[in-house]
């Protein structure tokens, strides 16, 4: 999911360095039938930029899970959350 949102950014000219880019993602385990099962997974980006670029931020943001391979792999079975936290380059 990180890297198909970052190829949307780059595609808006957003840059994605290490310093700039990161994602901290969490998941819930259930037991599922007696099966241990994920259940939910949160994805929550945080994202330094320019302030002119925070509406390309957005609109990428807002598109990308539907050319990631890895989510439309699993949407169906795992509920995916996801956010994005963005701040100013300084």
């Amino acid at each position: 999911m990180m890297g198909t949102l970052a190829a949307v950014l780059a595609k808006k000219k957003i840059r994605t360095f290490q310093d700039r880019y990161m994602a901290t993602v969490t998941g819930d385990i259930e037991d599922v039938n007696g099966v241990l099962k994920i259940v939910r997974i949160k994805v929550h980006y945080n994202l330094k930029l320019p302030a002119d670029k925070r509406a390309d931020a957005e609109d990428a943001f807002n598109n990308y899970i539907t050319l990631c391979p890895a989510a439309q792999s699993v949407v169906e079975a795992i509920k995916i959350t996801h956010e994005l936290e963005m701040a100013d380059d300084a």
